[in-house]
């Protein structure tokens, strides 16, 4: 990995490590407020998720905007990647997860998320930045942060 990529977590080079590489988007609203997933173990996430086999970045989000939160919208730029390692309890592995991560500020509810079990809200950006779970989360917040105050 060369220097300067993002890295959050530490690898512990006693594991073997899974690959899972994800595609997540910062969504804000007109009052600069972002939308957060938060998963039915109570932690929070930006919208996105795996890239599944065949998918490109662009079509994994496309796919988890309709499960998640029942958003179409159209990617405004992308923000950067970041690498997370960590362990899920939950699946019991240890995860090395290379997230790109994108702005989407065109977006609509078309329908109702298919996946039901994940609660939505929206929060400032310092108030997400605090509730994220994933470093790479909070730094992509923080990439936008960035981007937005470069332009105002």
């Amino acid at each position: 990995m060369p220097e300067n990529d993002i890295v959050f977590g530490v690898k512990d080079e006693q594991q073997d490590y899974t690959s899972r590489f994800g595609a997540y988007v910062v969504i804000p609203n007109e009052q600069n407020k972002i939308i957060l997933v938060q998963a039915p173990n109570g932690a929070y996430f930006l919208p996105g998720g795996e890239i599944e086999a065949g998918e490109t970045k662009e079509t994994a989000i496309e796919r988890e905007l309709i499960e998640e939160l029942g958003f179409k919208g159209e990617i405004d730029q992308y923000l950067g990647e970041a690498v997370e390692y960590f362990y899920s309890r939950h699946r019991d592995t240890y995860y090395y997860h290379p997230g790109y991560f994108f702005l989407m500020t065109k977006w609509q509810k078309v329908c109702a998320p298919t996946e039901e079990n994940n609660q939505l809200s929206w929060h400032s950006p310092e108030k997400a930045i605090e509730l994220l779970k994933r470093g790479s989360h909070q730094w992509a917040v923080k990439q936008w942060l960035q981007q937005k105050s470069k332009q105002d």
